[in-house]
């Protein structure tokens, strides 16, 4: 049995979410406000369009949304999202809720409200950032495997959580290995009552999946 989603509000990103959601077999209602984006979005096949005010409870029972998996609220304003969200969940059953946010102060609220999940796209954009300032970080020296598992380097920067730890008090995926560590001109050898000092280097062999979490784990971001 088809999974089933109803996407409220939006334009762009509710477009793409459809055709998206469509191909990987969900069963698709939109509801939208505005009429010219409710025409664009019935050139998608096989899904339910409606036409009206996602914030509106006799709407929402129009659409026939009862027990659905997923609701998605993706209109400009956070305060309708919440309600929408809000309705969805206690009115109509909605197993799980999602709510596009735009202002981060809101988050918080939003979780505190009930909402199963919540998106804001300035905290998205800043966590981008922040991963990819730590990439920076690192320098890759080898790929091995087609490129699935990776030997880098990776400076540990003064504010890491692991600067004064032993090896052995890391909590590191199992498939992560710290191959060496470079500090200065020296080179060391992990053992496990080494301890990680600020600036040092360390050689670390993973696939892409588990070198994510190891960065987060040694930098704590």
């Amino acid at each position: 049995m088809k999974k089933k989603v109803v996407l409220v509000g939006g334009y762009q990103k509710t477009y793409a979410l459809a055709k998206s959601l469509r191909t990987k077999g969900y069963e698709i209602t939109i509801i939208n406000l505005n009429y010219q984006h409710c025409i664009e979005f019935a050139q998608i096949e096989d899904i339910h369009i409606l036409h009206g005010d996602g914030t509106r409870p006799y709407i929402l029972d129009d659409a026939g949304i009862y027990d659905f998996d997923l609701a998605i609220a993706l209109t400009r304003r956070d305060d309708d999202n919440l309600v929408i969200c809000e309705l969805c969940k206690k009115k109509f059953n909605v197993k799980r809720t999602v709510a596009l946010v735009n202002d981060p102060e809101k988050v918080d609220f939003f979780y505190k409200m009930g909402i199963d999940s919540v998106v804001c796209s300035i905290t998205t954009v800043t966590n981008l950032i922040e991963q990819q300032a730590l990439m920076d970080q690192m320098s890759s020296i080898f790929e091995l495997n087609g490129g699935k598992v990776k030997i880098t380097q990776l400076a540990i920067p003064k504010t890491a959580p692991v600067v004064n730890k032993k090896l052995w008090e890391l909590n590191l995926p199992q498939e992560v290995v710290i191959g060496c560590i470079l500090r200065g001109d020296t080179n060391i050898v992990p053992r496990g009552d080494v301890r990680i000092h600020e600036g040092d280097i360390l050689v670390m062999i993973a696939s892409d999946q588990q070198q994510a979490l190891a960065v987060k784990e040694l930098t704590g971001k």
